[in-house]
Order: structure tokens, then sequence, then C-alpha cells
């Protein structure tokens, strides 16, 4: 009947079951429930501290909300769709339990402030945890770096064969990427930090509310300044998306170089049994099943974020019923998000390096040529002409199938009087490498200090 709604004084009719399960957001939103029962338990106490409540109201509704609290982590806890969400199926316990007291809870607040705050609560703390998770991964590509410092490999541009590198510098390219993540992350808990309870549905409340207290039982350092804005927002909950489609991107790219370097053409690294399945009908196969499902669910991660962007895109202030989308997405994001994080930081830090691999791809494919040009241009030649003569040198090296360091000293001086004897110093993988250290390059010793920067700075 409509008079069993906490809403249904107003009307004469029942909800229509169907609507009734259309509407109601319980089979999600439930996870907010710690939040919903800390924020209740925050406006209680200041609703008594400002005597717009009895104190002995206050610690009826707190000590209820505790033993619901008890009962939810239990599993003791029946959700019911009629009551549409976490909040009114909270308040209705409540109001069961202990009578009058409980319906005095609402007093100076509306579901559209109070979702704001659950659902800011919530993030918080994922936040925290995501960050958390980021460190992981981070600390997983360091143990990398530290174990492999010396392992020489091929840096690519356009998927091609470019320059030799360190495989300990490419995994702190990654390093760095994720620690802009976690910035990015910070970022958006410092605006979302903010309380917006008391703004009620949309133009604040009659009564002396204490909005301060309320933030500082939260743990607030702010309040929010405008109602309309208080509860229509959800910039947080999409700069949260955005930063984890970023953080998806990175993760996905990484993916992507895990799976070609576990190829037999490639045989650059090996993910461990306990990352890889089989193949149902080919008995060989070894697949690299987490990294592809990471770069999936990259795809999935940037739906929620399109997804968000337009519910909220054409909504007047201020709160709507549209805005029961952003749950959803954002949960999913959520889970994606961290599960991605916690499966790659166990996976890279137990995948193999095949050094001997990556040093022969390192020494194919003319990684050294610009090291050639560097040379003669050290020799007086202007850079674009010793660009030319590479460039010739190396046609000649496809022609004869060889690579620079087969040629003799007569051949190489058939393209240039300028080169010596010492040519073969500098085409070397190791000068390769080393000869990068002045400008922030792939040196043993450069990786090594950027990787105690990084830890110094964590």
């Amino acid at each position: 009947m409509a008079h069993e709604k906490l809403w249904g004084g107003r009307f004469s009719e029942p909800t229509d079951q169907f609507v009734e399960e259309f509407t109601a957001s319980i089979n999600f939103d439930r996870r907010l429930y710690h939040q919903d029962i800390r924020g209740s338990i925050a406006h209680a106490r200041m609703l008594g501290k400002q005597g717009i409540i009895p104190l002995a109201d206050v610690e009826k509704i707190v000590e209820g909300l505790q033993e619901i609290l008890k009962k939810i982590e239990g599993g003791k806890f029946d959700f019911s769709v009629a009551l549409e969400d976490i909040h009114m199926n909270i308040e209705a316990r409540l109001s069961e339990k202990i009578g009058e007291a409980g319906k005095r809870l609402h007093t100076g607040r509306s579901r559209n402030d109070q979702v704001a705050l659950d659902i800011r609560l919530y993030l918080r703390d994922e936040i925290v945890e995501v960050s958390a998770y980021l460190d992981l991964l981070v600390d997983s590509l360091i143990f990398q770096a530290e174990k492999n410092l010396g392992v020489i490999m091929p840096g690519y541009t356009h998927l091609q064969t470019a320059q030799p590198i360190l495989f300990a510098h490419h995994m702190m390219a990654y390093v760095e990427m994720f620690t802009r993540d976690k910035g990015r992350m910070e970022d958006c808990l410092r605006r979302m930090d903010v309380l917006p309870l008391g703004a009620g549905a949309l133009a604040g409340t009659t009564f002396p509310i204490d909005r301060e207290h309320v933030a500082e039982l939260l743990d607030f350092p702010a309040v929010t300044r405008n109602s309309l804005d208080s509860v229509s927002d959800r910039d947080f909950a999409l700069e949260f998306m955005a930063a984890a489609s970023i953080l998806m991107m990175h993760l996905s790219r990484f993916s992507e170089e895990l799976i070609l370097w576990s190829t037999s053409e490639f045989k650059f690294v090996e993910l461990t049994d306990s990352f890889c399945t089989g193949s149902s009908i080919m008995p060989q196969k070894k697949n690299p099943d987490v990294p592809e499902l990471v770069r999936g669910k990259t795809g999935r991660v940037y739906g929620n974020l399109m997804a968000l962007l337009t519910v909220m895109k054409a909504l007047p202030l201020a709160y709507n019923k549209d805005m029961q989308e952003d749950k959803e997405p954002l949960f999913d994001t959520i889970d994606t998000v961290k599960g991605s994080l916690k499966i790659f930081a166990d996976m890279v830090r137990e995948m193999r390096i095949n050094a001997a691999s990556m040093r022969s791809a390192a020494a194919r494919g003319f990684s050294t040529a610009t090291d050639v040009a560097d040379y003669l241009v050290r020799k007086g030649m202007p850079f674009r002409d010793a660009h030319e003569v590479v460039g010739k040198t190396v046609a000649y090296c496809i022609a004869s199938g060889k690579e620079l360091p087969d040629l003799t000293l007569e051949e190489w001086q058939g393209f240039s009087e300028k080169i010596d004897g010492d040519i073969f110093d500098c085409i070397t993988l190791e000068a390769s490498v080393n000869a990068r250290a002045a400008t922030g390059g792939t040196a043993p010793e450069r990786v090594k200090a950027e990787i105690e920067r990084v830890k110094a700075g964590r």
C-alpha cells in the first residue's frame, strides 16, 4: 500500500510492482551500507548537539544503526526492493527496531544530499585503496628493474627496432605512468573531499544544523558552498572515472607489450603458469589471458565514463532520477580497476625475463645506426650528411645480408673517409646504451638513480 512507503503520504494508490523493481537501486547501492550508516550516525549526533532532536533519541538511533551494521555485515539483513534503496531500507528497519526515535533521524536532510554524501564517503575510501594497489604495481616494476638492471633490449618506435635500451628503463617508463595515475587519484580526492550533507533536497533546511560539526565527525576538511550544486554534482565521480580510464589505458598498453613479448616470435618474457590458461584443442598453448582481459576491460571502463557523461549532459538543476544511473558504472569501474591492478602487480613481479632473447633482438635491425651518425657528427660531418651516409650503409647491409658490426673497416671507410678503427667502439650495445647517460637516457647508473629517486619519494 502507498502508506507503507516512507514517502507515501501524498499517494492514494500503491506503486506498480514492476515500477518498484524498475526504479529500485537496492540491488546495487546496498554496497553503500557502511557509508550510509556512518553518515546517519554523524547526522544524528549533530541533531542532538543542536537540540533539534532529544539526546535520548540520538543514543537509540546510534545503537540501532550499529546493530543494523552488524546484521548487514553478518549477512542477516533482508534487503527489500519495495523500500527502493539502501537509505530507505536502513531507515525503515531502524524505525521498526526503535520506534518513533527512528523516524526523527531524517530531520533536516533529504535522500538527495544523503546519497551525495554516501557516494563521496565510498569513493574516498576506494581511491585510497586504488592508490595502494598502484603502489603495489610500482613496487613490482621497480623489483623487475632492479633485478634486471643490465639487461639490454631493443627500443621501438612504430613497433620497428629503433635504439637499444635497458629493460629496466622500459619498466621505469611505466613507473612514471602509474605515478601520474596516483597523482590524478590524489587530485580527485582533494576536490571531492567536501561535505554535501545539509543541502537538503536542493535548498538547504530550516533547521539550525551545524554542517561543520558533521564535517568534523566524518573527516571532511570543508563543506560544499552551494546547495543546488551539492545535490546535483557528480563531477567527482566523472573525474575519478576519467582518471581510471587513463590508468586502464596505461595497463592496456603494458598488456599489449606483455602479449607480444610472450610470443614465440619475441620470447622476451614468460608469464608464470598461474597467470595463463591453455587451449581446449591445442595442447601446446599457453595463453596470456590476464593481460588480454585487462586490455579488453579497458574498453569497459571507457564505456562507463561515457555512460555517466551521457547521463549528466542535459540534466537541469538540481537532482533528477537519471542520476541513480551514476552508481553502476562507478561501482563497475572501481571493481575493474582494483582487480586489474591487483592481478597485474602479482603477475609483473612473477614474470620471468629472457635476457638472451632481448639482447639478440637488440643486436638486429641496425639499432646502433643513430650512434654511427652521431659518431660522424663528432668527426665534423653535418648531421644531415651523416644521416645520409648511415642510411646508405644500412642499405648496403640489407643487400649484403649483414648487420653493422659485421662490416670490416674497409667497408666502413667506403662510405666515409672520416671513419676510423674506433667505429667499432661505438656500435656495441653497451656503448650505445651508455652513450646516452648524460641526456637522461638508459645507462645503468642513470636508471639506478631514477629507481632510488622514486623509492625515496614514496
